[in-house]
């Protein structure tokens, strides 16, 4: 089975090899890693990995914190696709444009951030979906008085005007303008919470969406 490790490491040269070799010596195999953030004297690190089905999670713990100074943020398991050009392939098929750009922001950004769902909403007033993901929840009578959207923003699980159904499963969420007045949010359940750094590579990504989506047709 495949877990999602968030990890808090020293941001000094050789950790995250000892990181691997801990994990190695206790026989998980690693699959793929992303550096989300850096500053502070501190790294924060996602790590997917593969766990035999006699093992129990807590032994991916016990693992990492081996190593001096690596505290773990977060762990969950992981049923996305094991891509490490995610971002790549997102941004090849973006600069084939089109009008279907909302629903391919909608399905593949979900497998970029290692989140839940995505959906793309409209400018009208009720909230109008205008592209979701497979898991994205339901938007009928939900609130949202942070729109409309003006700056990438942020949306903790313990916002008070989240519903209730939503806070329960502790939704994290992030969010950012798309083309004119319309929103792209991206949500995932039970942590970990989004980092700044995910927020700009998300404001970065649908801001060349945006622009692809204005562009002429090619020849």
């Amino acid at each position: 089975m495949s877990y999602l490790l968030r990890l808090v490491v020293p941001d000094r040269p050789g950790i995250l090899g000892a990181v691997a070799t801990a994990l190695g010596q206790a026989g998980i195999d690693i699959v793929s890693v992303d550096v989300l953030e850096r500053g502070g004297g501190v790294a924060v690190d996602d790590i997917v990995v593969e766990l035999a089905e006699d093992r129990v999670a807590d032994s991916l713990i016990t693992a990492v914190t081996t190593v001096p100074g690596v505290a773990v943020e977060s762990l969950r398991p992981f049923a996305g696709q094991l891509d490490t050009h995610r971002e790549l392939a997102l941004l090849e098929a973006l600069s084939r444009g089109g009008t279907g750009t909302p629903a391919l922001l909608a399905a593949e950004l979900p497998r970029v951030f290692h989140c839940g769902w995505a959906v793309v909403l409209g400018a009208a007033d009720p909230v109008r979906v205008v592209a979701a993901s497979e898991a994205a929840p339901s938007f009928e009578d939900v609130e949202l008085p942070w729109l409309p959207l003006t700056a990438p923003l942020l949306l903790p699980s313990d916002d008070a005007w989240l519903p209730a159904r939503w806070r329960d499963l502790a939704v994290e969420m992030m969010a950012t303008p798309f083309g004119a007045g319309a929103t792209v949010l991206v949500g995932r359940s039970g942590g970990p919470v989004f980092r700044r750094s995910e927020l700009l590579r998300l404001t970065h990504l649908v801001g060349i969406a945006s622009t692809v989506s204005q562009l002429p047709p090619g020849p």
